[in-house]
């Protein structure tokens, strides 16, 4: 059975990411209404007879979403069965299928009903937190089939704020992306780092105020990453776990901003929008890391506390 789950989370976060891109690529080519506003099936039938780029796109998707998700619930189901004891594998399995139905439903409403520009953004972020959720899970699964325990790292105050402040604002960054994918802005700015290098002044119009936004936003999130690594480089490298995490994240908020700029230069080409996408989920999945670690030191140290006498608590009743 071990052999069975440690297979299981191998493919279920793999498959939760192509299941993402997958999502990206029905944005990008506008294949969402490949299949009109019929939900479950397409055009109002289960084998429709006119056959699109954008149908088979959109279907292709639905499909995956359908085997992606039967995949996760099985590798939540033994996950829990063999390792259900520990609080971390309970709450990632909820949270993970949460997140999963969430997305599905949003999904579908708007193939069905259409939703707002605005409304639309949150499904990234919201895809994006089903595939952490998924992450984070495998990596517990491993981690305590491999050491029988949870691996203990300490941080200080410093580095809680920063770990806890860069996750939280990369969702913000991450909205403005799709944002800017949502209300078709790519298009509107067509220099970098500028709108529009000629002509350096303020943006013209709402959709230019979107990118530009989006685009000061991803640098302060990329300075913000760098100045937390420094410290980690001075500080934590007697915790590779910790050092080589923020050093993963400066790679790819580096690689996410360099394709940013290349999503401008190549006028929005397809291949290099869905490498943006997939760096901005590779960095979200190790800055989730990094803040579920913070969040399973306060856990354990709460259980810990209970048990404790009240004159050895770290924080005494009033």
């Amino acid at each position: 059975m071990q052999h069975r789950l440690k297979v299981l989370a191998i493919c279920s976060p793999i498959g939760m990411l192509w299941l993402l891109l997958g999502g990206t690529l029905v944005s990008k080519t506008e294949s969402g209404d490949g299949c009109g506003s019929s939900f479950p099936l397409c055009n109002g039938k289960w084998f429709p007879t006119e056959i699109t780029t954008e149908l088979i796109i959109e279907i292709s998707h639905r499909i995956t979403t359908v085997l992606v998700s039967l995949l996760i619930l099985m590798f939540v189901f033994y996950s829990w069965k063999l390792l259900g004891r520990y609080w971390e594998i309970k709450f990632l399995s909820l949270l993970s299928i949460a997140f999963i139905v969430i997305q599905s439903l949003i999904g579908a409403a708007n193939v069905v009903w259409g939703q707002s520009d605005f409304f639309l953004a949150t499904h990234f972020g919201i895809s994006l937190i089903s595939f952490a959720g998924i992450l984070l899970l495998s990596l517990c699964v491993f981690e305590l089939l491999r050491k029988g325990k949870p691996s203990e790292l300490q941080f200080d105050k410093r580095m809680k704020f920063h770990s806890i402040g860069v996750l939280l604002y990369s969702l913000i960054v991450i909205y403005s992306g799709a944002l800017v994918q949502h209300t078709y802005s790519s298009y509107v700015c067509l220099d970098w780092p500028f709108c529009d290098n000629s002509s350096i002044g303020l943006p013209n119009n709402m959709y230019e105020w979107i990118h530009m936004i989006h685009r000061a936003m991803a640098g302060l999130l990329f300075l913000w990453i760098l100045y937390a690594a420094l410290i980690v480089n001075r500080s934590y490298k007697n915790q590779p776990t910790i050092y080589y995490s923020w050093l993963f994240a400066l790679l790819f908020i580096s690689l996410q901003v360099i394709s940013g700029a290349f999503v401008v230069f190549t006028k929005v080409h397809l291949a290099v929008s869905l490498l943006h996408s997939l760096f901005i989920s590779c960095l979200f999945g190790i800055l989730s890391y990094i803040l579920f670690q913070i969040y399973r030191n306060w856990v354990n140290d709460k259980k810990e506390n209970i048990d404790l006498p009240v004159d050895q608590l770290t924080e005494k009743p009033i």
